[in-house]
Formats: C-alpha cells, sequence, structure tokens
C-alpha cells in the first residue's frame, strides 16, 4: 500500500518536469480514473498496490507523450461524454465553437434534417441532437472510428442515425436533398503541419489529419459534392485551421454560398466558416 498525496506529489513531479501546463489536472483525471473517486487525496490514505501501478504506469505512459484521452479511453466535449480511443480523433473545445453556431443559427426552428460529415467520434452531431429539434446523419468512412460513432449513439442515448460512407462519394451525397444544414470538421492539416505533429497528436489517425498539401482538399471536395443536397438558405459549417478562413471563405463563394462569414474559437483563432445556400 501507498499513502495517496505522497503517489499523487510523486506523479505530479514527473509531469512538471515535462512542462505541462495541465499537469494538476492530468494527475487528478488519472488518479480519479483509477480510484473512480473525485475527491481522492486524503492523507494518510492508502492506495492498494494493484492501483498504485497502474496510476504509476498510466503516468509514464502519458509523460512518455500518449494522450491522456485515450488512457482514460472517454472524454468529455459540450458537457457531454464520449468513448475515444486510438483510430478516432479525440474531441476539441475548439469545435464546440462550431456546435454553438449552429444551435445559435438554427435553435428556433423546428424539424430540421442535417448531416455530420466526417464524423469520427460522433461528438458534433450527437451534441446538436441534445440541443436542436432535428434528425441527423453522422457519415464517416473510417471503420474504426465508426465503431466509436456507434458506441457513442448508444453511451449519449442519441437520435441520429450512423452511415459508414465517404463524404466525397457523390452517389451518397446525391440520396441526400433539402438539408436544412451540413457541419463538418475535416482533415484540415497541411503536409507541414503533418511533418511537424506534437508527439500526442501522431498517435491520432492520419486520415482524420491530413488534408493535402494546402490542407484544403476535403473542403474543395465536400462543397463540391453536397452544395446541392441543402434546400435553399440551407446553411454550411466547417471547421477550420488556423489561417485558413480566407481559402475556405472562397471555396464557399466561389460555388455560390452567400453571407459566407467566419467566426474565433474562445482562443481568438478564427476556428469556423459558415455560409448559406442560394436562396432561390
Amino acid at each position: 500500500m501507498v499513502e495517496r498525496r505522497e503517489l499523487y506529489e510523486s506523479c505530479l513531479k514527473k509531469l512538471a518536469e515535462k512542462g505541462l501546463d495541465s499537469a494538476d489536472f492530468d494527475v487528478n483525471c488519472i488518479f480519479s480514473d483509477v480510484l473512480q473517486e473525485r475527491s481522492f487525496i486524503k492523507n494518510g490514505a492508502p492506495v492498494s498496490d494493484e492501483n498504485a501501478e497502474r496510476i504509476r504506469s498510466m503516468t509514464e505512459k502519458y509523460v512518455s507523450g500518449y494522450p491522456l484521452q485515450y488512457l482514460l479511453g472517454k472524454w468529455e466535449f459540450y458537457g457531454l461524454p464520449f468513448y475515444v480511443g486510438e483510430g478516432v480523433l479525440i474531441p476539441r473545445q475548439d469545435t464546440e465553437t462550431l456546435v454553438e453556431l449552429v444551435i445559435n443559427k438554427l435553435g428556433k426552428e423546428k424539424d430540421l434534417a442535417g448531416v455530420d460529415l466526417c464524423a469520427g467520434s460522433g461528438c458534433i452531431a450527437i451534441a446538436l441532437d441534445k440541443k436542436l429539434e432535428c434528425h441527423i446523419t453522422a457519415i464517416e468512412k473510417s471503420e474504426t472510428a465508426f465503431e466509436y460513432l456507434e458506441k457513442n449513439i448508444r453511451l449519449n442515448n442519441s437520435d441520429i442515425t450512423a452511415m459508414r460512407a465517404d463524404v466525397l462519394d457523390e452517389k451518397i451525397s446525391s440520396g441526400f436533398r433539402d438539408l436544412d444544414f451540413i457541419v463538418c470538421n475535416p482533415p484540415y492539416l497541411t503536409k507541414d503541419d503533418m511533418e511537424n505533429l506534437q508527439k500526442q497528436v501522431s498517435y491520432e489517425p492520419a486520415e482524420a489529419l491530413f488534408g493535402g498539401d494546402d490542407g484544403c482538399d476535403l473542403y474543395r471536395g465536400i462543397v463540391r459534392c453536397w452544395k446541392r443536397s441543402l434546400k435553399s438558405g440551407g446553411l454550411i459549417c466547417f471547421e477550420i485551421g488556423m489561417g485558413q478562413e480566407d481559402e475556405v471563405s472562397g471555396i464557399l463563394i466561389q460555388h455560390g454560398f452567400e453571407n459566407v462569414r467566419f467566426i474565433k474559437d474562445y482562443c481568438g483563432v478564427y476556428r469556423v466558416v459558415y455560409g448559406y445556400a442560394q436562396a432561390e
């Protein structure tokens, strides 16, 4: 047996030595996951040898660069829990900007129909399903990510429909018409970005990260394939990478979208581009 505070301080020191600003939060997450307690630091309270070893092992793996979210197997997005692991993109707070925009634009509407393209874990679609009166189809190509998508639908008791398909397949896009909205967080990292990935990001699936030499291949393909699937005045909304607002806005404008705008995330970075299908 080992005393909890002693073990906690030991793990915290390892993370702090790596210069991790979130060290205290990260160690709390590891302890909470293993001990299944939120208030676990009690002077004199012991930790079993088995649990202490698990905590040390998880800490060492995290210090080596392995994503904390994958270690825990579950992560929160927009106040909801999501299963995550190797093979699926980790939900990030930046993406909540996209969710909030769609809710602000469509929150008063009824009987909405939409699609979430490159759905991954399903975090966007499921969050929207909880906040809008709508039916959403979440489309994901990767077999592994699709498994997480289905698990997260069950976990959150969501009514979205999961479809395993390639979002650039025009046979798929042609099956959707008169949509009220399209949302998408596509792969958008550039060739240079991929060559300089942070260690933790390198564990995430490359197919969910790499968007071509300039990071915009998927935006071009999706707009081309899906622009006819929106109803007149329908909303299209993309997450973008840093500095991509002008290029992605230009793609939408070139394809006839109107009132194209971009907005910043919580850190002041332009994170979302949106526009509306031409009114007939």
